[in-house]
């Protein structure tokens, strides 16, 4: 295999996006900042070595909950999860650095957002046998707005130019749909975006492209976060909000290949259920009223070209 970079130069860009990420949040908000947990994994107890910084904003003015975090952390043996993806690298040692978050607003008619990017490595008898990067972002609105999908679809679009264009984002917008689909449910977690794994041909272009999308998350979602922070609501909305969290909770626990990774190889607990929002509800057989808003959120959830008529 040919020869890659250090790592560190990775990890070095990761940390800064959660910098970055984390500053232009704060601005947004206005009325809370981060609080910043840093963390080892002691090799004595934890099958896993290494650790991260996880940040949390509660009780903003914006966001009820925003959680950051970063990890840099490698093994002995990838967990099953893993393995039962890519059965080759059964029995080898790995490391994997990324950032992940996930935003949830206290207003209903601010979307919740999910955005990860991450690059891993995988070694044997000292050879690296396996490298790829990995990410994405997408978009779960409780009363969608159209301006506001198109514009994160838009943004999605325009930063996979330079990374085969139009076929680059309908493949990754494609795997996201599929992804982030709740099969129990028969519906996606939201209107999509981009997801892309095993991304491993070409080094520098990988790792740049993992860079656009780091990067385009904020130019997708901070301008819906000022168009909507401010959209009065009452109290019918935002038990429909909490009502649909619990969708996401849904998925986060029985589906996400993240998850699964984290808790199935040692990973730190909190960091990982960090993407849960601080309150949520079930009610068994809950059925909207026909033609009201929340029955329309229906329409959304399924796979569409939202950018076909461009």
């Amino acid at each position: 295999m040919t020869a890659i970079p250090p790592l560190d130069h990775v990890r070095d860009a990761l940390t800064d996006l959660q910098d970055r990420i984390c500053a232009a949040i704060e601005a947004a908000d206005g009325g809370a900042r981060f609080h910043e947990d840093a963390w080892t994994k002691d090799p004595g107890s934890s099958p896993i070595r290494g650790g991260g910084r996880t940040r949390v904003l509660r009780e903003g003015a914006v966001f009820e909950q925003a959680g950051i975090g970063f990890s840099d952390v490698s093994g002995e043996r990838l967990p099953p999860s893993a393995t039962a993806h890519r059965p080759e690298l059964a029995g080898a040692s790995w490391r994997a650095v990324g950032v992940s978050l996930v935003f949830h607003p206290r207003n209903p008619y601010l979307p919740t957002t999910h955005a990860n990017v991450r690059h891993f490595r995988a070694e044997r008898d000292g050879e690296t046998v396996a490298w790829w990067f990995g990410g994405g972002f997408d978009l779960t609105p409780f009363y969608p707005f159209d301006e506001d999908v198109l514009h994160w679809h838009r943004t999605a679009r325009a930063l996979c130019e330079p990374f085969g264009g139009q076929a680059r984002y309908a493949a990754h917008k494609r795997w996201c749909d599929e992804y982030f689909f709740l099969k129990h449910r028969g519906e996606t977690r939201g209107v999509g975006g981009l997801f892309f794994d095993d991304l491993g041909e070409d080094f520098d272009a990988d790792f740049a492209y993992m860079q656009a999308v780091g990067n385009g998350f904020l130019d997708a979602y901070l301008p819906i976060v000022e168009r909507r922070k401010h959209t009065p609501y009452g109290e019918r909305e935002r038990q429909f909000q909490l009502y649909r969290r619990g969708r996401y909770v849904e998925f986060n626990l029985v589906y996400d290949r993240g998850t699964l990774f984290g808790l199935q190889s040692g990973g730190r607990t909190e960091s990982i259920l960090m993407s849960l929002p601080p309150l949520v509800r079930w009610e068994y057989g809950f059925t909207p009223e026909p033609g009201s808003p929340e029955a329309r959120l229906a329409e959304y959830l399924r796979p569409r070209d939202w950018l076909a008529s461009e």
